[in-house]
């Protein structure tokens, strides 16, 4: 073995013990039903309406979220690089200082801010939006509004990193070609921009689907998605093999999202 695969090797002995054997161990307790059959987990997952009920909250709720986030990190990216170097500076503080708190701390935050007596209410009666407090507290509008605010910054960053390497020069020459802003843009600037965009699609989607903390603390049992029915499984029902399908479910699914951004982003960048 040559130096460089030695070298290797305490990187892969930690990768295999710490996240190859769990999974090994979860696909194996998936398929440990109690009637013997080796699908019975899954057909039990997929024959319950209970269960695609989750399984469809699961996805509109990463789905809305996803697509929200790009709707706004996207136009926040492209400001954000055209900006002059100090207040790009300033722009990339304001990004990443929230990710130095950790999820429930900032989770927790927005239980305070959502409430009938917290800041949004007061906002929206200043603004005269409404005349009385409203409850925003575990409701949906305040689940997807607490999500999007945390996971904005992992949609915003792929596409600036994207967006810092097109070559300015390239656009130079759109306008010599007398391209206007916005043909520029749909022709130079969005396709070389699209492999960030897929990145942090895949990225968001995949949190926003195996989010725990978040739903759990802003809409509590009035919502439930699959990290929530998964945890439930494993620690209240007493139900391993039911959470581990539960969780393959999840795994697979948000896997083949990622595959599915990579691929298109990988079809864009060599087109």
């Amino acid at each position: 073995m040559a130096a460089a695969g030695w070298l290797a090797l305490p990187a892969a002995a930690w990768a295999t013990i710490c996240f190859l054997l769990p999974l090994a161990i979860l696909f194996a307790t998936s398929f440990q039903s109690g009637d013997g059959a080796p699908f019975g987990v899954f057909a039990r997952i997929f024959g319950d309406s209970y269960y695609r009920d989750v399984i469809a909250n699961t996805v509109v709720y990463a789905s809305v979220v996803t697509f929200a986030c790009l709707a706004i990190g996207y136009p926040f990216a492209l400001a954000l690089v055209r900006l002059p170097g100090w207040l790009q500076a300033l722009g990339m503080i304001a990004i990443l200082l929230p990710l130095t708190a950790s999820a429930i701390v900032k989770t927790f935050g927005w239980t305070i801010l959502l409430r009938t007596t917290g800041l949004v209410n007061k906002l929206l009666m200043a603004i005269g939006a409404i005349d009385a407090p409203i409850r925003i507290l575990f409701t949906l509008p305040g689940l997807y509004l607490g999500t999007i605010n945390m996971l904005l910054p992992f949609m915003i960053l792929p596409i600036f990193a994207v967006m810092r390497r097109i070559d300015p020069t390239l656009l130079d020459a759109a306008a010599t070609l007398r391209s206007g802003p916005v043909d520029r843009f749909l022709r130079v600037t969005l396709p070389l921009s699209l492999p960030g965009a897929f990145a942090g699609f895949s990225i968001v989607f995949s949190l926003a689907s195996s989010a725990y903390v978040i739903p759990t603390l802003l809409i509590g049992e009035r919502h439930k998605v699959l990290s929530k029915v998964i945890a439930h499984n494993f620690l209240v029902a007493n139900d391993p093999a039911l959470g581990a399908g539960l969780a393959v479910v999840l795994l697979i699914f948000c896997t083949s999202m990622i595959a599915l951004a990579a691929r298109f982003g990988r079809a864009r960048k060599e087109s």
